[in-house]
């Protein structure tokens, strides 16, 4: 790793044997210690360090009745992201009527599943004190948007953020699910290093339009689950392009196939091409899916497509 050098000032004790030039500085002494260390020691050094880091990192458990979790994020607000996985999951559902399917919102600052599946009230509680998620749709669902009001903020410092994503993973009765869908907040911050190292993760799709804007933000998100050892399943590009629907004109609004390039700079699949459309937009704002609402649809076609992939 070339050369170290280090700078320690003792105050009177003389520090010897490390090859190194010692100044006297008011009473102390400065040493400059300057050693080459060998590859196999450099190596020793790296394994050394990731040992001490790795110390405070939880253990992973798994949610008890969950086989698979599979969570969708995004680097940036504003992409399509809770959209993407209200449909996945639903799709993920009708693909096979036999697969038990759930959704947890854990954007704890802006939930929005309640209102994408037309869902209200607070969860009851089980004999062992556990919450029950609310069910619509055939979708299992849990959200902060549940415990709180509709239109109050949640004015919270990170411990207390900390605190709720525990419970959100931990005191819910799923029941036995076999596939678990995550929304998580935009960004690359504490929620989403506390689920990726608290929960084994399947994969992450990564959500994102196709402007550079986005796509900086998506490649930081895709890098970050890389680090924390989760698998990156693919990418889906949101809002890829806009028809007119009285003369068909295609625009490519935010840019044309940024996530394609984005997939191949990573080396990853684009898991979904989802155009922008006013059927999906009026649907999820009504609390009716597109998935569900309109399953033969062109967009829903679309839409589908991860799920697709997701359940080969």
């Amino acid at each position: 790793m070339g050369v170290w050098r280090r700078l320690l000032v003792f105050g009177g004790v003389s520090l010897r044997g490390c090859g190194g030039v010692r100044v006297p500085l008011g009473g102390s002494r400065l040493v400059i210690c300057r050693r080459q260390f060998s590859g196999a020691e450099s190596e020793t050094l790296k394994q050394r360090r990731s040992q001490i880091m790795s110390r405070g990192l939880p253990k992973q458990k798994p949610i008890e009745g969950v086989k698979q979790v599979i969570v969708v994020a995004s680097g940036k607000g504003g992409v399509g992201k809770s959209t993407t996985a209200v449909n996945l999951a639903l799709a993920l559902a009708a693909n096979d009527s036999s697969k038990a399917v759930g959704l947890l919102d854990v954007d704890v600052y802006g939930p929005s599943i309640p209102k994408m599946m037309n869902l209200k009230g607070n969860p009851e509680l089980s004999q062992s004190n556990l919450m029950r998620p609310l069910l619509n749709y055939g979708i299992a669902c849990m959200s902060m948007g549940f415990l709180v009001e509709e239109t109050a903020p949640l004015v919270w410092r990170g411990l207390m953020v900390m605190s709720a994503i525990e419970k959100l993973l931990r005191q819910v009765d799923w029941g036995q699910l076999d596939y678990l869908v995550v929304d998580m907040p935009p960004g690359t911050g504490d929620v989403q290093l506390s689920v990726s190292q608290n929960v084994p993760i399947s994969g992450a799709v990564i959500v994102s339009t196709p402007q550079d804007i986005a796509l900086m933000d998506a490649h930081k998100g895709a890098e970050m689950f890389r680090k924390v050892h989760v698998p990156v399943l693919g990418l889906v590009q949101n809002m890829s392009v806009f028809q007119c629907p009285k003369c068909k004109h295609k625009t490519h609004i935010f840019g044309a196939d940024g996530a394609r390039r984005l997939a191949r700079t990573l080396d990853l699949d684009i898991l979904g091409d989802i155009p922008l459309h006013l059927n999906i937009r009026e649907a999820s704002d009504t609390g009716q899916p597109i998935v569900f609402s309109q399953p033969e649809s062109d967009e829903s076609g679309e839409i589908q497509e991860p799920a697709d992939q997701e359940g080969e």
